[in-house]
Protein backbone atom coordinates (compact mmCIF):
# COMPACT_ATOMS: atom_id res chain seq x y z
CA UNK A 1 0.00 0.00 0.00
CA UNK A 2 1.47 3.17 -0.73
CA UNK A 3 1.95 6.34 1.38
CA UNK A 4 -1.23 7.89 0.39
CA UNK A 5 -3.44 5.16 0.36
CA UNK A 6 -2.44 4.82 3.84
CA UNK A 7 -2.67 7.63 5.03
CA UNK A 8 -5.85 8.16 4.19
CA UNK A 9 -7.02 5.02 5.33
CA UNK A 10 -5.30 5.36 8.81
CA UNK A 11 -7.22 9.14 8.95
CA UNK A 12 -10.46 7.40 7.80
CA UNK A 13 -9.94 5.20 11.10
CA UNK A 14 -9.47 1.75 9.13
CA UNK A 15 -7.89 -0.43 12.07
CA UNK A 16 -6.03 -2.69 9.18
CA UNK A 17 -4.09 0.65 8.04
CA UNK A 18 -3.34 2.02 11.95
CA UNK A 19 -1.58 -1.40 12.23
CA UNK A 20 0.26 -1.52 9.11
CA UNK A 21 1.03 2.30 9.96
CA UNK A 22 2.36 0.88 12.98
CA UNK A 23 4.52 -1.62 11.78
CA UNK A 24 6.08 0.64 8.91
CA UNK A 25 6.98 3.06 11.14
CA UNK A 26 7.79 1.78 14.81
CA UNK A 27 11.15 0.38 14.17
CA UNK A 28 12.82 3.87 12.87
CA UNK A 29 10.70 5.76 15.55
CA UNK A 30 12.31 3.58 18.12
CA UNK A 31 15.73 3.78 16.64
CA UNK A 32 15.81 7.29 16.85
CA UNK A 33 14.45 7.61 20.11
CA UNK A 34 17.46 5.22 21.73
CA UNK A 35 20.09 7.20 19.83
CA UNK A 36 19.03 10.44 21.91
CA UNK A 37 17.97 8.63 25.07
CA UNK A 38 20.03 5.32 25.16
CA UNK A 39 17.61 3.72 27.31
CA UNK A 40 15.10 1.09 25.78
CA UNK A 41 12.45 1.70 28.35
CA UNK A 42 12.17 5.57 28.03
CA UNK A 43 12.65 4.65 23.91
CA UNK A 44 9.54 2.62 23.85
CA UNK A 45 8.11 5.29 26.02
CA UNK A 46 8.97 8.14 23.56
CA UNK A 47 8.08 5.78 20.30
CA UNK A 48 4.27 4.84 22.08
CA UNK A 49 4.08 8.71 22.72
CA UNK A 50 5.16 9.42 19.00
CA UNK A 51 2.81 7.05 17.39
CA UNK A 52 -0.28 8.39 19.33
CA UNK A 53 0.69 11.65 17.88
CA UNK A 54 1.11 10.96 14.36
CA UNK A 55 -1.78 9.13 14.21
CA UNK A 56 -4.07 11.60 16.13
CA UNK A 57 -2.49 14.42 14.14
CA UNK A 58 -2.04 12.79 10.80
CA UNK A 59 -5.12 14.97 9.00
CA UNK A 60 -2.61 18.26 9.79
CA UNK A 61 0.12 16.31 7.70
CA UNK A 62 0.55 19.02 4.74
CA UNK A 63 2.80 16.71 2.79
CA UNK A 64 5.49 19.50 2.37
CA UNK A 65 7.61 17.19 3.61
CA UNK A 66 8.07 13.21 3.08
CA UNK A 67 6.27 11.56 5.92
CA UNK A 68 8.98 10.13 7.66
CA UNK A 69 10.17 13.41 7.76
CA UNK A 70 7.58 14.64 10.02
CA UNK A 71 7.96 11.80 11.53
CA UNK A 72 11.60 12.25 12.57
CA UNK A 73 10.95 15.87 13.72
CA UNK A 74 8.03 15.06 16.18
CA UNK A 75 10.28 12.18 17.72
CA UNK A 76 13.74 14.42 17.49
CA UNK A 77 11.19 16.88 19.51
CA UNK A 78 9.91 14.32 21.70
CA UNK A 79 12.94 12.87 22.32
CA UNK A 80 14.54 16.13 23.60
CA UNK A 81 11.64 16.98 25.64
CA UNK A 82 12.26 13.79 27.70
CA UNK A 83 16.05 14.44 27.87
CA UNK A 84 15.05 18.12 29.46
CA UNK A 85 12.43 16.67 31.71
CA UNK A 86 14.43 14.18 32.96
CA UNK A 87 17.42 16.58 33.25
CA UNK A 88 20.29 13.92 31.42
CA UNK A 89 21.65 16.31 29.19
CA UNK A 90 24.58 16.54 31.84
CA UNK A 91 24.39 12.83 33.65
CA UNK A 92 27.51 10.75 33.76
CA UNK A 93 27.22 6.72 34.05
CA UNK A 94 25.65 4.25 32.33
CA UNK A 95 23.17 3.40 29.12
CA UNK A 96 20.03 2.11 30.69
CA UNK A 97 19.15 -1.27 29.69
CA UNK A 98 22.23 -1.53 26.78
CA UNK A 99 19.91 -3.35 24.31
CA UNK A 100 21.29 -4.43 21.03
CA UNK A 101 21.66 -1.64 18.61
CA UNK A 102 21.32 1.41 21.52
CA UNK A 103 24.99 0.55 23.13
CA UNK A 104 27.14 2.45 21.19
CA UNK A 105 29.74 0.87 22.54
CA UNK A 106 28.48 -2.32 20.34
CA UNK A 107 30.58 0.14 17.75
CA UNK A 108 33.94 -0.43 19.01
CA UNK A 109 34.03 -4.08 19.81
CA UNK A 110 32.55 -7.42 18.63
CA UNK A 111 29.76 -8.78 21.14
CA UNK A 112 30.58 -12.74 20.21
CA UNK A 113 33.76 -12.35 21.16
CA UNK A 114 33.85 -11.11 24.81
CA UNK A 115 35.63 -12.54 27.91
CA UNK A 116 35.06 -10.64 31.39
CA UNK A 117 37.58 -8.48 30.98
CA UNK A 118 37.04 -6.93 27.33
CA UNK A 119 32.95 -6.39 29.00
CA UNK A 120 34.33 -4.42 31.74
CA UNK A 121 36.30 -2.09 28.87
CA UNK A 122 33.39 -2.11 26.78
CA UNK A 123 31.43 -0.86 29.60
CA UNK A 124 33.98 1.74 30.53
CA UNK A 125 34.25 2.96 26.92
CA UNK A 126 30.34 3.50 27.09
CA UNK A 127 29.87 4.97 29.83
CA UNK A 128 32.95 7.66 28.48
CA UNK A 129 31.44 8.03 24.52
CA UNK A 130 27.69 8.96 26.63
CA UNK A 131 29.49 11.74 28.28
CA UNK A 132 31.03 12.81 25.86
CA UNK A 133 27.80 12.49 23.52
CA UNK A 134 25.66 13.88 26.35
CA UNK A 135 28.03 16.82 27.01
CA UNK A 136 27.89 17.99 22.97
CA UNK A 137 24.99 21.56 22.68
CA UNK A 138 21.41 20.00 21.61
CA UNK A 139 21.65 21.15 18.19
CA UNK A 140 24.96 19.12 17.40
CA UNK A 141 23.85 16.12 19.56
CA UNK A 142 20.75 15.87 17.43
CA UNK A 143 22.28 16.14 14.02
CA UNK A 144 25.09 14.22 14.88
CA UNK A 145 22.81 11.27 16.01
CA UNK A 146 20.95 11.63 13.16
CA UNK A 147 23.63 10.89 11.07
CA UNK A 148 25.07 8.18 12.68
CA UNK A 149 22.28 6.40 14.84
CA UNK A 150 19.70 6.41 11.95
CA UNK A 151 22.51 7.20 8.88
CA UNK A 152 20.29 9.93 7.02
CA UNK A 153 21.95 12.02 4.73
CA UNK A 154 22.45 15.49 5.34
CA UNK A 155 19.00 16.56 3.41
CA UNK A 156 17.11 14.58 5.59
CA UNK A 157 18.96 15.96 8.41
CA UNK A 158 18.24 19.65 7.25
CA UNK A 159 14.79 18.66 6.51
CA UNK A 160 14.01 17.08 10.08
CA UNK A 161 15.75 19.85 11.94
CA UNK A 162 15.19 23.08 9.36
CA UNK A 163 17.91 24.07 8.98
CA UNK A 164 20.43 24.23 5.96
CA UNK A 165 22.67 21.09 4.33
CA UNK A 166 25.56 23.68 4.89
CA UNK A 167 24.51 24.10 8.91
CA UNK A 168 23.86 20.34 9.08
CA UNK A 169 27.18 19.73 7.54
CA UNK A 170 28.32 22.48 10.46
CA UNK A 171 26.93 21.04 13.38
CA UNK A 172 28.24 17.26 12.49
CA UNK A 173 31.92 19.05 11.82
CA UNK A 174 31.59 20.80 15.36
CA UNK A 175 29.70 17.72 17.34
CA UNK A 176 32.65 15.61 15.59
CA UNK A 177 35.63 17.85 16.91
CA UNK A 178 33.69 18.30 20.40
CA UNK A 179 33.56 14.55 20.73
CA UNK A 180 36.98 14.06 19.86
CA UNK A 181 38.60 16.64 21.69
CA UNK A 182 36.25 15.39 25.16
CA UNK A 183 37.49 11.81 24.53
CA UNK A 184 40.78 13.21 23.76
CA UNK A 185 40.67 15.04 27.10
CA UNK A 186 38.88 12.05 28.77
CA UNK A 187 41.87 9.73 27.86
CA UNK A 188 44.45 11.73 28.59
CA UNK A 189 42.80 11.95 32.18
CA UNK A 190 42.50 8.27 32.34
CA UNK A 191 38.74 8.70 33.12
Amino acid sequence: MNEETLIAKVIAGDAQAARLFVDRYQSIILKTARGFVRDQEDARDITQEVLIDVITHLHKFNQKSSLTTWIYRITVNRALNHLRKSRRWFRLGGSGTGDEGSNPAEWLTDPTDKNPSEMMEQKDRARILHTALNSLPPNQQTAFTLAEYDDLSYKEISEVMQVSISSVESLIFRARKNLQKALWDCYKKRC
